[in-house]
């Protein structure tokens, strides 16, 4: 074979070859020559292949090589006849030893820096340092307040793996959160991250005051307090809270039981005396600013009135207009009580909203959305268990099996799930967490839950730090107990799309989370411009990661809110065969993929037809080569004229020159094009 090589920058995906082979082709010749190769077959493949797969190894990597055609031309300047190619405006440099299978690549920078392709710095040196298997799926939610607002703590828990950072908007000014958007920002853009920005509205549901601005206090047991209607002027009076609804006095009786944030701290109502309650303390504990409040009565939630307020307050569009021109990634509405709301909501964010990439997230914190929960989370981008409010309208003993029932759900619709609320409560005071919290964390982590969230571990306490690293340590460790164990939750997925070529996508990531198990590689490669096909994918739970390729900032930062998904920022154009190329060139040139490495890569955009001529191969071992790796398409001519193949990928199979898929039929190129994948004619 001659010695003058030209490369392809791609692993072999081969099914039974697992390290990634340069692919090679004699210089003068365009098809794949296979003569020469017996020789080499021994010395490339007999440390990575099994011996009966040998051959099928080459042939294989042969024919991924014609999936995957990008050569590099070369280039008569190069001093040391290195191949050249220019990768977004950007050089870079292939070297190829004469020594068979040895391929060194590096990449010139450009004037800035910048390689083309963006991923979190976190995400990045986890990869680096441990391997794509060990990477954490479950994503981190980190409430900011005066704990962690300034530059310095915000990137202190950005390299401590937060994903997400919250603003509540039941404490602080706009102003404040003004800040606190702009720092996060700046720290995206300065050191790398990918932080994506959820704003949690109020909502219209009874609340303290703002305890005179007073960041806390405490109530303790046996003390009485009076929480008020009237409007306090001047200093707020010992043991007295205003409460904002009106119609307070008269829906509460004397012996009702009021119950602060979820029940953090609880009051018996003793009396009324006009505009005031009093109360005594029977569970003692801190009251904070604009916290919940709700009352029980006969072991019965006391809805009422409260009922009847609506579920957005006119602070809250005053609220959604600050996101919107701020540009959030989320926003989460409280107390939803209808799908007509949040439906409602999203029209309103897409006539406003420049590029109507805000996601909105539903609440389910109350009786109410219970009652309407599949239709509330179908319509949403997405669903958070808020515990501490649910467990104050629910038993208390209810609250574990309806987070498995949303969580569930959630995976069944596809929307991400966030638990919230007192995962660490303790590490609000304490550096060390209860047992009983690591258990709690670890159910959660288990039940594949999208995201954990913090909130006044990370808003207002002593070691918001440390909590995230609990968070972080604890998913890390289930997840590989999980995998270990081989755990996986076979959950049978309901069909969610509706339209025939939703439903094709559904059914590419089906196919392809099962077959990376099964292959056992290392990472799925999905590239989507509205982030649809790597949420199909991360429903499916792969044991792999999955490489999320977008060429969208705002899509890059709301998957940074699901299970298993890195997301890089990457232009790439509707040639994956290039895009492949590129990718794998980018990511090898920052440390980031290995040669060990087997890799599977899916699209939901059009992929070109190949004209296969390998001599000394008839068609029927070709056919059965394809199968082998997974090909969806086949579609006979020439010597394979008349034959009838059976393709195992769920229910697809090729029959002459169309295709029955379902109860269509189809011609292949036609549902080649719908799949986004290749097919091949057989010449000669």
């Amino acid at each position: 074979m001659n010695q003058t090589m030209q490369a392809i920058l791609q692993p072999c995906p081969s099914s039974c070859c697992r390290p990634s082979l340069g692919h090679f082709h004699s210089q003068n010749m365009l098809r794949h020559d296979l003569t020469g190769l017996s020789g080499k077959i021994n010395r490339v493949c007999s440390s990575k292949c099994r011996p009966s797969r040998k051959v099928d190894a080459v042939l294989d990597m042969e024919k991924d090589a014609a999936l995957t055609e990008v050569l590099i031309e070369r280039n008569p300047t190069s001093a040391n006849g290195s191949a050249l190619k220019l990768a977004n405006g950007k050089p870079v440099c292939a070297s190829v030893d004469s020594n068979f299978g040895t391929l060194k690549d590096q990449f010139i920078p450009n004037s800035n820096g910048s390689v083309g392709i963006e991923v979190d710095a976190v995400s990045e040196a986890e990869l680096k340092e441990n391997g794509f298997r060990s990477t954490r799926r479950t994503k981190l939610i980190c409430t900011i307040g005066p704990a962690s607002c300034e530059f310095h703590q915000l990137e202190a828990l950005a390299s401590g793996g937060m994903n997400v950072a919250r603003i509540n908007m039941c404490h602080g000014t706009r102003e404040w959160h003004r800040n606190v958007i702009r720092n996060v920002r700046k720290l995206n853009e300065e050191r790398g991250y990918a932080v994506a920005i959820m704003m949690d509205t109020e909502g219209s549901e009874i609340h303290m005051g703002d305890l005179g601005g007073e960041p806390s206090t405490r109530a303790e047991d046996g003390e009485i307090w009076t929480l008020t209607v009237r409007a306090l002027e001047g200093s707020r009076p010992d043991h007295t809270i205003q409460v904002n609804y009106e119609g307070f006095t008269e829906d509460v009786h004397v012996g009702d039981e009021l119950m602060v944030d979820g029940g953090m701290v609880r009051f018996e109502v003793v009396e009324k005396i006009g505009p005031d309650v009093m109360c005594r303390c029977t569970d003692p504990g801190l009251l904070l600013p604009r916290a919940n409040l709700t009352f029980w009565r006969g072991g019965h939630v006391v809805r009422e009135r409260n009922a009847m307020l609506p579920t957005i307050s006119s602070k809250d569009w005053l609220d959604i207009d600050f996101g919107i021109t701020e540009g959030v990634d989320l926003i989460a509405i409280s107390f939803v009580k209808s799908a007509e709301v949040i439906k409602h909501l999203k029209s309103y964010i897409a006539a406003r909203s420049l590029e109507g990439s805000i996601r909105v997230i539903a609440k389910i914190e109350s009786s109410d959305s219970l009652q309407h929960l599949e239709d509330i989370i179908k319509v949403s981008d997405g669903a958070m268990v808020a515990r501490g409010d649910l467990g104050a309208q629910i038993l208390l003993e209810q609250v574990p099996t309806v987070q498995e029932q949303i969580v569930r759900l959630c995976r069944q619709l596809n929307k991400p799930v966030i638990v919230a609320s007192q995962l660490l409560e303790s590490m609000i005071e304490h550096p060390t967490p209860t047992r009983a919290e690591v258990a709690d964390v670890s159910e959660a982590v288990k039940q594949q839950s999208d995201a954990l969230m913090l909130s006044g571990e990370s808003a207002m306490g002593s070691y918001p730090e440390k909590a995230l690293s609990v968070l972080r340590t604890v998913s890390l460790r289930i997840e590989k107990w999980w995998r270990q164990t081989k755990r996986a939750h076979d959950i049978h997925l309901n069909q969610v799309s509706e339209s025939n070529l939703e439903r094709i996508s559904e059914e590419i990531c089906n196919s392809a989370a099962q077959m990376a198990n099964t292959l056992e590689v290392d990472a799925i490669f999905v590239y989507t411009k509205q982030g649809d096909m790597a949420s199909l994918l991360s429903r499916c739970r792969p044991v792999c990661p999955i490489f999320a390729f977008t060429p969208s900032t705002h899509v890059r930062r709301y998957l940074n809110l699901q299970w298993g998904l890195i997301p890089f920022r990457l232009d790439f154009t509707e040639d994956m065969e290039s895009n492949l190329s590129r990718t794998f060139a980018l990511l090898k040139a920052r440390g980031m993929v290995k040669s060990e490495y087997c890799h599977q890569a899916c699209s939901g955009y059009r992929m070109t037809k190949h004209s296969l001529h390998i001599p000394g191969l008839s068609s029927h071992d070709i056919c059965d080569i394809l199968q082998r790796r997974g090909a969806l398409f086949v579609l006979p001519s020439g010597g394979a004229k008349g034959r009838t193949m059976k393709i195992n990928v769920h229910n697809l199979c090729v029959v002459k020159e169309n295709v029955v898929y379902g109860e269509m039929v189809y011609s292949v190129g036609t549902l080649a094009l719908l799949f986004g994948c290749p097919y091949f004619t057989f010449a000669g």
